[in-house]
């Protein structure tokens, strides 16, 4: 049996979540998902997550939000992600670090997905323990019962993204790639069934530099000064990868790159581009 998975890139400020509220519905009833995943690490004004912001996703039909280097930008994500399990960070903060980053979520046929998520270290801060050595102890641990897995890799540099990959190829369902904001087209399923890509994208406003107004970015880059961030306004796009993975043996039989703008004519004629 089939299970479907969306994964749906980095939801970047109020852009990102108005376009997952316009959009996730139809989604889910046209693709008939199992299971939704979104990384939250933007959710905020750009930057972090608050306990509202991971509420809104989560009341939206996200199952679980997983997370990155933008983890504790808003302090109050150190309380909230003790109480909320479906709220992740990055597995590979030390001993100790709030919150954990795996969980298992139950489908509503009750088919269990283990969610891993984890930080690469090249050109990344701060600099966590090894992201492989943490995968490999995590999937130690997994209870035999979870037969899918689906890995958020929150990293930087395409390479360390496809070297995991090919490490978890047979190990994992599924190795995504977020953090860059931008999607590439390299999405496939590796020879021993993990499917894999480097960068799911940014679910957000795209007349932007990675989501932030243009003005205020290109100062930083002319002036060399501080210049404070501040989200895109604009249409907003979704960004999201489409898993089909098999409940059985744990592999993934086919993997869609989705890219949805919310001011498309017709919702239905927007839908139908999705198979």
């Amino acid at each position: 049996m089939i299970m479907k998975l969306l994964f749906i890139g980095d939801v970047v400020g109020a852009p990102g979540r108005r376009v997952v509220a316009r959009l996730l519905p139809a989604l889910r009833k046209r693709l008939k998902l199992d299971l939704v995943v979104a990384n939250a690490e933007n959710v905020a004004g750009g930057a972090g997550v608050t306990k509202d912001t991971a509420d809104a996703l989560l009341a939206l039909g996200v199952d679980v939000l997983t997370n990155g280097n933008h983890a504790w930008d808003k302090k109050e994500a150190l309380d909230y992600i003790v109480t909320e399990p479906r709220l992740l960070r990055p597995h590979n903060y030390p001993d100790g670090t709030p919150g954990t980053g795996w969980f298992v979520a139950e489908t509503a046929a009750g088919h269990k997905v283990g969610i891993l998520n984890v930080m690469g270290n090249v050109f990344m801060h701060p600099h966590l323990a090894c992201p492989f050595a943490c995968v490999d102890q995590a999937l130690a641990a997994k209870p035999d019962d979870v037969k899918l897995v689906l890995v958020d890799l929150h990293a930087e540099v395409t390479s360390e993204k496809m070297a995991m990959g090919w490490y978890l190829d047979g190990r994992a369902s599924a190795v995504v790639g977020t953090h860059t904001h931008v999607p590439t087209a390299d999405e496939r399923v590796l020879p021993n069934g993990t499917g894999y890509i480097s960068d799911v994208g940014m679910t957000g406003c795209y007349d932007s530099v990675i989501g932030m107004d243009i003005q205020k970015s290109l100062k930083r880059f002319l002036q060399k000064l501080p210049e404070r961030f501040e989200v895109a306004e604009g249409e907003a796009t979704l960004c999201a990868v489409l898993l089909d993975l098999d409940e059985k043996t744990g592999v993934c039989r086919h993997i869609q790159r989705i890219r949805l703008r919310e001011s498309e004519e017709h919702e239905e004629a927007m839908l139908r581009r999705v198979k």
